[in-house]
């Protein structure tokens, strides 16, 4: 872990300006009729869960050039996340994938207990083939032709959510890669309900305070179909599956020139939003650092998340979902952390009376506006100030660099060697 020392000593040097810049910002919000001190509360409440193979590097399918220090199982990811909440007090909680964090679950319960954290929706993997399974995922999983095949990629998700029990989790993320190629391969009517039988199988096996969320992908690895690949599909899904069934929106995960925040409103609205995994995207599912390549359209979601928050049942699961090809992954998971915590900040920011009057007038200029003028306020010092309250850093990144965190797990941790394809 970090030494607190460490942080306290860096805040040191950048409270005084923090300070400065902290009752500035207040003068001008309070001319707004905003409570600088509210927002920082507010601030404070924010949580996103850190994906456990976002901790390690990325790759392509060309290539992956692995990185100094990276962890060698799970219990190294633990402590890598660790780092991350300490310095940001905004990662409380991890979300694990199976079979890469498999292990004993009261060891990981403990680990967790020990470095403060919790877990978030456990991810089930039936787009890979592991050494130990007796079929192949090649043509599909829970939509193969085979039933065996359906059967076994259905136990996987099952003893997920056994692992998930043990360790306190509360849901199961289910993607699948299944899909196909070419057209003619696959009947898209019979595999879309071979899909749905093995989901009610794995519903029929959550426990009574548990959530399943459907995720869908447009593309890739299945480039001519794929078996849910729009959030309607995954709607339909949780719709047939029943009311502990929801959706997941990735932000990477659709069409260029989606109306992501139309989306999250639909969802909403049916009652099936169950949460996000947050990235940015310029192609495709690039899963870049969140707010990277558009932070408005980020800010956007949010500003649809906060307008409807008091929305009787909405309880969503915010986690990050990145692949860090060339950047050190804990540095980009705090840069992902602070700038979706910074939008949910901007998106509090939004004078909702006056863009309800905007609206109900069709003053389209003044709703717009309101909008970014709230997206264009710069609340660093509100962030930085929540993180000095919590005992985290001021600047997060600094004081990453000053620990020298990542050359000491390079001194403890094996060196990863190898230059396969694959996103970990």
């Amino acid at each position: 872990m970090i030494d607190k020392s460490l942080i306290d000593s860096e805040n040191a040097v950048r409270t005084a300006d923090l300070i400065a810049d902290y009752d500035t910002l207040g003068a001008r919000l309070a001319r707004r009729g905003v409570d600088i001190e509210t927002l920082t509360a507010r601030a404070m409440t924010f949580g996103v869960a850190v994906p456990s193979w976002g901790t390690g590097t990325g790759g392509t399918r060309f290539a992956r050039f692995p990185g100094a220090g990276e962890p060698a199982g799970i219990m190294d990811k633990l402590d890598d996340c660790s780092v991350i909440h300490a310095l940001t007090a905004a990662t409380p909680r991890v979300s694990l994938h199976i079979p890469w964090d498999k292990a004993d679950p009261a060891l990981l319960r403990e680990k967790a207990e020990e470095l403060g954290l919790g877990f978030d929706a456990m991810n089930s993997n039936t787009f890979q083939d592991q050494p130990d399974q007796g079929r192949s995922y090649k043509f599909g999983s829970l939509s193969h032709t085979d039933a065996a095949t359906r059967r076994q990629a259905i136990e996987h998700n099952l003893e997920c959510i056994e692992i998930g029990q043990a360790i306190g989790s509360r849901a199961l993320t289910v993607w699948i890669g299944d899909g196909s190629n070419f057209p003619g391969q696959t009947s898209l009517s019979r595999q879309f309900d071979r899909y749905l039988d093995s989901m009610k199988a794995i519903y029929a096996g959550l426990p009574e305070d548990w959530r399943i969320f459907s995720e869908h992908k447009i593309y890739e690895p299945a480039f001519y179909s794929t078996v849910v690949q729009d959030w309607g599909t995954s709607l339909l899904t949780a719709q047939e599956l029943g009311p502990k069934a929801q959706c997941l929106v990735d932000l990477g995960h659709h069409a260029p020139n989606v109306n992501i925040e139309m989306i999250v409103s639909r969802l909403v609205r049916a009652g099936k939003l169950g949460g996000f995994h947050f990235n940015d995207s310029k192609y495709g599912d690039d899963d870049l650092d969140s707010g990277t390549i558009e932070p408005f359209r980020l800010f956007l979601v949010w500003n649809e998340l906060v307008e409807l928050e008091d929305t009787p049942g909405l309880d969503l699961a915010h986690m990050i979902d990145q692949s860090h090809n060339v950047t050190d992954p804990i540095e980009s998971l705090i840069v992902s952390a602070v700038e979706i915590q910074r939008v949910f900040v901007q998106a509090s920011l939004v004078d909702r009376a006056a863009l309800a009057g905007f609206q109900q007038d069709n003053d389209v200029l003044m709703a717009a506006a309101t909008l970014r003028a709230a997206f264009r306020t710069d609340v660093e010092p509100i962030l930085q100030m929540a993180r000095l309250r919590a005992g985290a850093a001021i600047d997060p990144i600094a004081a990453y660099r000053a620990s020298g965190w990542r050359a000491q797990a390079a001194r403890t941790r094996p060196r990863v060697t190898g230059g396969g394809g694959g996103i970990v």
